[in-house]
Formats: C-alpha cells, sequence, structure tokens
C-alpha cells in the first residue's frame, strides 16, 4: 500500500498557506506615533489651510515631524518618538483652538499594496497597548427634568384636546407638575382624563395661585425608575456609539448609583475618544411659535448653517430623538443630503397629533449639543492645561412647512453636507441619551499591566514554543519536524485569521493562543503513538501511517469539537478578557484541526508517500521500529 494525497488537497493546501501568510504579513510592521487633527464638529472644515497653520506652529515651536498630509478631512502628522508626538499636542491644541479635535494615535504602516487586498495588523487590547479610560457622571435631576417636561407638553395636548380651559401648566418644586384652572368643572374633568391618560402620578385638587388646580406627584417609585432607565439607557447609547464607531473590545459598564465607566482600546487621545462617545447631539422637534404668543412660551435660535439668521420657536417639544428607531443618511430630489426618519410608535402618534391641527404651520428641526469651550490655562502638576466651560448649544437645521400630517416616516433636509447627514444619522441610530453625562475622570492608560510584565508573557511564550519545537524533534524525529512545520503554520493562520477578522488580541488571548499551541501538538503526538502501535502490531509502514492518520482522527475531533463548544459559550456568555481568550483558542482549533491533520498528513505523503519503504523516522526504540 502506497499513501497518496489527492492534488487538489495540495492544491488547496499551499492556497490556504499563501493567503495565511500574506494577510499575516501586516503584523510585522510596526505603527508609526501620530497626530490626527479633526473637525470638532461635521460643519468644521478641515483642508489644506489646516495643515499649513498645523505645520507652521510646529516648526516655531521647534518640534520634530514627517509625512504631513490631509485625508479624509483628517490632518495626519507622523513623528519619529514618543517624546515628540506629546511635546507637538498641546502645540497645535493652543494653534488650531477648540474647533479641531487634536488627538494622539498610533498609525499602521502597512504597505499599500497590503491595504489594496484589506490585510491590516491585529488590534490589541487595553491589557497591551493601553488606551482611554473614562468615569462619567449621568445627570439624574435632568434626567428627571427632561422627563417632567416632557410630561408637561403631554398634559397640555391631553387638555387642549379635550377644550379644556387651562391658565398655565408649570413644572413645580421636586417632581411635580402643577396646573390652574379658571373653574372647578375643568378641573374635576382635567383630573379625570389625566388620571387615565398619565398613570404614573399620584394626583391631588389643591388651591394654585388662588385659582383650583391639580398637583401632579411622581412618586420615589416612579423616580427611581426614571432614573434606572436613564443610565440604562446611555450604557446602552454608548455601547451602540463604541460599535458603531468601530473601537475594538471597549468596556461600557455601570458604577455605583449613577456612574458610568469607559475603558477604550487602542485610543491614546480623550479628546478623540470624547468625539466617539461624549457625543450628545440631539433633536427637539418644536412648532414655529405664532406673532402672537406670550413671549414666557416662546424661545429665540439661530440657525446652524446661516449666523445671525433667527427664528422664534414654542417652548413646548413635541418629540425629541429618543423617539427615533431608525435613521439613514439620503437624498432629496434636488441631491441634497437628507436624513430619513422613523419614530417609534408613541412617537408618530404625537407627531400626528400635533401635526394634524398645525396645517400650514412651520416645524423647526433643533439640534441640541452638550459642549465645552477653553476659557483659559492653569498649571497643574507642572504642566499647563486648559481650562474647559460646559454649555448648550440649541441651533435651527431645518424649519419647513407642515404641508398634511405627519406620522412615524418623515426626513430632515437643510443639511450642510453628506458628512454631516451621516454623522446626524449614526448619532441618531446609536440613539439619544436619556440624561446628559459629565466626565468625571479622564486619563490616557499605559497596557494596564505594565509592559514588563507583557515582554515577559511574550518570553514566556517564544520559551515555551521552541522547547515544544525542540522536544518533537528530538522525540519523534523526522514525524517531529513534520509536526513542528505543522505548528508555524497553524501559528501563521492563526494571526491571519484574527487579523482578516478584526479579532482583538489579549493577554488572555496569547494564553489561548499557547493552549492552540500544545492542543496541535497533542493532536500530532496522538496521530504518532497511533503510527507506533500500528508499526508494532506488524503493519508495513506505509499502511501504519495511513492508519494511524485514520483512526487518531475520531479522538481529535471529539476532544477538539468539545473544547471548540466550550469556548464559544465563553464567548456569548463572557466579557472583556475572557472573550479574548475564547475568541483565540475558537480560531486556534480551527486553525490546529486543518495544519495537524491535513498539512502533517501532506508533509509526510510528500516524505514516505509513492515509495516502499521498510522504516520510520518516529522516534522510540530502534528494534521494535526497524522493518
Amino acid at each position: 500500500m502506497l499513501n497518496h494525497f489527492p492534488w487538489w488537497k495540495n492544491v488547496l493546501i499551499v492556497l490556504v498557506l499563501a493567503l495565511g501568510t500574506l494577510y499575516a504579513l501586516p503584523n510585522l510592521y510596526p505603527d508609526d506615533y501620530a497626530i490626527q487633527v479633526s473637525g470638532a464638529s461635521a460643519t468644521t472644515v478641515v483642508d489644506q489651510s489646516t495643515l499649513q497653520r498645523a505645520t507652521r506652529s510646529l516648526d516655531e515651536a521647534g518640534v520634530a515631524y514627517r509625512d504631513p498630509e490631509l485625508s479624509d478631512r483628517r490632518v495626519t502628522i507622523r513623528f519619529d518618538s514618543n517624546e515628540d508626538q506629546l511635546a507637538a499636542k498641546p502645540v497645535l491644541a493652543r494653534a488650531l483652538g477648540d474647533d479641531y479635535v487634536v488627538a494622539l494615535n498610533l498609525v499602521p504602516t502597512t504597505p499599500d499594496w497590503l491595504k489594496a487586498i484589506g490585510a491590516s495588523p491585529m488590534k490589541l487590547g487595553l491589557d497591551l497597548r493601553g488606551g482611554v479610560h473614562f468615569l462619567m457622571e449621568v445627570d439624574m435631576a435632568k434626567a428627571v427634568e427632561q422627563r417632567l417636561e416632557m410630561f408637561q407638553s403631554r398634559t397640555k395636548t391631553l387638555l387642549q384636546e379635550e377644550k379644556l380651559r387651562y391658565r398655565a401648566v408649570e413644572v413645580g418644586e421636586g417632581s411635580t407638575l402643577r396646573v390652574n384652572f379658571r373653574r372647578e368643572g375643568d378641573r374635576d374633568r382635567a383630573r379625570s382624563i389625566l388620571r387615565q391618560n398619565l398613570p404614573e402620578f399620584v394626583i391631588e385638587a389643591q388651591e394654585v395661585d388662588g385659582l383650583p388646580g391639580l398637583v401632579m406627584t411622581l412618586p420615589d417609585a416612579q423616580l427611581r425608575e426614571i432614573e434606572d432607565n436613564a443610565i440604562t439607557q446611555n450604557l446602552t447609547i454608548l455601547r451602540n456609539r463604541v460599535n458603531e464607531l468601530g473601537v475594538a473590545e471597549p468596556l461600557v459598564q455601570r458604577q455605583g448609583r449613577n456612574r458610568i465607566v469607559v475603558e477604550l482600546p487602542g485610543v491614546q487621545d480623550t479628546a478623540a475618544a470624547k468625539r466617539v462617545i461624549g457625543a450628545t447631539a440631539n433633536l427637539e422637534f418644536r412648532l414655529e411659535a405664532k406673532p402672537d404668543a406670550p413671549a414666557s412660551e416662546t424661545e429665540q435660535f439661530e440657525f446652524r448653517s446661516s449666523p445671525g439668521r433667527t427664528a422664534v420657536l414654542e417652548r413646548d417639544v413635541i418629540i425629541t430623538g429618543e423617539s427615533v428607531v431608525r435613521a439613514s443618511q439620503g437624498f432629496d430630489q434636488n441631491g441634497q443630503p437628507q436624513v430619513n426618519i422613523s419614530l417609534d410608535s408613541e412617537g408618530g402618534r404625537l407627531m400626528n397629533r400635533i401635526t394634524r391641527h398645525a396645517i400650514k404651520r412651520r416645524m423647526a428641526v433643533l439640534f441640541v449639543e452638550h459642549k465645552e469651550r477653553t476659557t483659559g490655562y492653569e498649571v497643574r502638576d507642572g504642566r499647563e492645561v486648559p481650562v474647559k466651560e460646559r454649555f448648550v448649544e440649541k441651533k435651527i437645521i431645518s424649519l419647513a412647512t407642515i404641508q398634511s400630517a405627519l406620522g412615524a416616516d418623515f426626513r430632515i433636509t437643510g443639511l450642510d453636507s453628506v458628512y454631516e447627514a451621516q454623522e446626524l444619522a449614526l448619532l441618531l441610530r446609536a440613539g439619544a441619551l436619556a440624561a446628559p453625562i459629565y466626565f468625571v475622570e479622564e486619563r490616557t492608560v499605559g497596557p494596564s499591566l505594565g509592559q514588563q510584565n507583557i515582554e515577559a508573557g511574550k518570553k514566556s511564550i517564544i520559551i515555551g514554543f521552541l522547547l515544544v519545537l525542540v522536544f518533537m524533534i528530538l522525540y519523534y524525529r523526522v514525524f517531529g519536524l513534520v509536526a513542528n512545520v505543522a505548528l508555524a503554520a497553524n501559528v501563521i493562520l492563526l494571526v491571519a485569521c484574527m487579523s482578516l477578522f478584526g479579532a482583538t488580541l489579549t493577554l488572555p488571548g496569547m494564553a489561548g493562543i499557547v493552549l492552540t499551541v500544545g492542543m496541535a501538538v497533542d493532536a500530532n503526538v496522538l496521530i504518532y503513538e497511533r503510527i507506533r502501535e500500528e508499526w508494532r502490531n506488524g503493519l508495513p509502514p506505509q499502511s501504519a501511517i495511513h492508519a494511524g492518520y485514520d483512526r487518531a482522527f475520531i479522538s481529535i475531533f471529539d476532544a477538539n469539537i468539545t473544547t471548540l463548544i466550550a469556548s464559544l459559550i465563553l464567548f456569548a456568555v463572557g466579557t472583556g478578557p475572557v472573550r479574548g481568550f475564547a475568541i483565540t483558542l475558537s480560531i486556534g482549533i480551527i486553525t490546529s484541526m486543518f495544519t495537524s491533520i491535513t498539512v502533517s498528513r501532506a508533509l509526510v505523503n510528500l516524505i514516505y508517500g509513492g515509495r516502499r519503504i521498510k522504516s520510520l523516522s518516529i522516534g522510540g526504540k530502534k528494534g521494535a521500529l526497524a522493518a
């Protein structure tokens, strides 16, 4: 019996190994230290003049840099060292001002020919590469206030629909709404209607400002529910935003009653990370105020795209961005950018209820942002740092006439650019924050385990890998060499798959690689011991090879499948380091099955197949293993 391998299997192995080597190559190119300058908002222009201002400020400060470039609305400047990079950041931040985000970064140096085929290096987790750590606080009082304002608008709408004459609906102290009427009959009817439509409140009839009135109070249980919902919604939205923008292996979790911790691996600068997670853009839909509306019930706002142009809007908010369930960027009939909006059932109902009574009136879309501005500089810990002031900016992005009653689906026009439409759609799609969040603590962190520990981990992996290689050659000789080649192929394929799929490598993931190497060697050990056994039992060498691979396969398959199932469960239910371990282990099991069985058998057949042999170089007692 002669061992032959089908030609198509050899072609498949060569093709897989060639592609694996190709997609693993980017990991050999180290990242460059760099600074990236981008607009603080979608309307900020980043052009050649921005690049010239940046390079001129660095020249004046005597900071060495190289390869400045402008691409994709972003300026990138590279540096030869981390020291030059850190020195350049405050220089650029002061020169460019608050309209720009100046962010430290690491820029891949992958050659263009590899980028052209989609090859990129592995992403590294927070424990290996470092990143940004935030501790944020949710403004619970504002969450309750915003909910009361929504209830205030809803109360007015209910009373107007029932044609009940009231003087005012005001937000009172604590968690109350106060409503006063001209007649007791209207108050009594209103009490019944509001109890039916607003079961969240405890409603009591009291005198308000000397008139028949109602005091509507949110009980403590309802307040706690609003606060819990606010932080839960903010958690979900922050996760959505991070996922939408592609930050690998982030950590977003609640801490205590009203705080959220966010860790972003691979992001060096807090300003860049704030742009990812701190965007508080929201929408408010309001009707334009009537000419005779009291000043106390109106507000004046500037248009976002036309500084100096203003419009007066009603204070009452129809709906906010919280009601948006779908948002996508598109174009109108004139080729201008727009955002297509779909509301949830409650938002669609409210929009229809208001607009069907406001035909031919104009409705505004108000863009709301919580922003920061630099008011000066001060010295902290020997460093000059900017002093920031928080403020809320509300500007009109659209003011259009209502031609017919609107429902759950409509569009927003009046946007300046496709980029602005894309960013607005992304933020709305990720969701609006239920309450403002403020950065209590922000810091750039190095690898969480320390560079020394990481180097020790790498060294232990390399030493362990080399010891396995030496042992296999000494113990199994030619077959051990075959196992080592298959093992090297397994590592290459594992790195290639993680790079290609965008998986993130963490220190537990490195442990998964070590375990994968052990399992791959274990598979070859099972095969080789089976070949030895068959040969001792009198089978010819070629038959022993054939029987060894075939009969060991079931045991190897069963062991790897059970481990793969366990790793998939870990990936499904685990978080952070557990998922990192599960990812590398899952990919490693699949690649090791291919290399330890298919690749090693192809190599053995290349050495021994197609000819008659009398002995095998597989180690053991010479007398027992010679023909």
